[in-house]
């Protein structure tokens, strides 16, 4: 049979043959289908499962999905951003891990300190280990009543030695006595590493105390320096962090301002031990070297942010 007019040999004409039949067969909804598959501009269309990934997506992500913008700040920070709606309300999930950190933080906040596991783990450094306590009979009058956390209860000083030492260790529990149950004895032991040749006089526990509660303590003992190691108050990123407070000449009534502040002390992101440790130790060598703490004496050092320099602290 000859071809049509203007139509090439082999050729299938429109509207003949097995397109024309499969046409004929679907209805208008299968064509525009159709018409959706064929190649073409991406103009318009949706992403498919044959779309190029989106820009900076896993390779194993669904390309129909978009990465979750807010990820990579995720990982910078502990900070509860970017967690999206379901609904009215947060995802579930974001929902239960805020109900879980609160929890958290409330149990550290009311724990007891174990004295007794305490003192054990501190035989390593072969010093006496001593207990006072503070004015604060109670863990709720401890926290309705800071200043009777500031000093200690009566009797308890006439017991402490005066040891007349240069340096002198105060663990307090503080609003997080699970930091201290983690953290003190760890930090202690790389102090006294870092601290040959000073005299260190016998390490006290103290319960329901506040940082100034070791400058009656340090003063009694004829401490020429007091670090005191106690528990911070926990956030709902951490509920397990430990500070660090040095004064130079304790005595009952010292600023804030007189004191230097090593924070941030634990294992979610903070401060790692030996890097407190070295920063702690620096401190007290400069304070007895020139006899002040507080405005006066400041570590430039840098270390915090100086990877390599952290690196070489700990070891690695």
């Amino acid at each position: 049979m000859p071809a049509e007019p203007g139509v090439a040999a082999g050729d299938v004409p429109p509207g003949t043959g097995e397109a024309a039949g499969r046409a004929r067969e679907d209805g208008p909804a299968d064509r525009d289908a159709a018409a959706s598959r064929a190649p073409g501009p991406a103009i318009g269309r949706t992403r498919g499962a044959d779309a190029d990934p989106a820009p900076g997506a896993p390779p194993d992500m669904p390309p129909d999905m978009s990465p979750d913008p807010w990820a990579r700040l995720r990982r910078a920070t502990n900070a509860r951003i970017g967690l999206g709606r379901s609904g009215d309300t947060m995802p579930l999930r974001h929902v239960l891990e805020f109900q879980l950190a609160h929890a958290r933080a409330r149990d550290a906040v009311h724990a007891a300190l174990d004295l007794d596991a305490l003192a054990a783990a501190l035989a390593p450094a072969g010093l006496p280990v001593l207990r006072a306590r503070s004015a604060a009979a109670d863990r709720a009058t401890y926290l309705r009543r800071p200043d009777l956390g500031r000093r200690l209860a009566p009797g308890e000083r006439d017991a402490l030695p005066a040891a007349g030492q240069e340096l002198a260790f105060v663990i307090a529990d503080g609003l997080s006595a699970a930091a201290v149950q983690r953290h003190a004895a760890p930090v202690l032991l790389a102090c006294l590493e870092r601290l040959p040749g000073i005299g260190v006089a016998p390490v006290v526990l103290a319960t329901q105390g506040r940082v100034a509660l070791g400058d009656e303590i340090g003063e009694r003992l004829g401490a020429r320096l007091v670090v005191v190691l106690i528990g911070e108050r926990p956030g709902l990123s951490v509920a397990e962090s430990l500070g660090a407070y040095v004064t130079f000449a304790p005595r009952a009534g010292r600023r804030d301002s007189e004191r230097n502040c090593v924070s941030n002390i634990h294992d979610g992101g903070g401060l790692p031990h030996a890097v407190a440790a070295e920063r702690i130790a620096w401190l007290a060598r400069e304070a007895l070297r020139r006899g002040l703490t507080g405005v006066g004496l400041k570590d430039d050092r840098a270390l915090v942010g100086d990877t390599d320099q952290a690196a070489r602290i700990e070891g690695r």
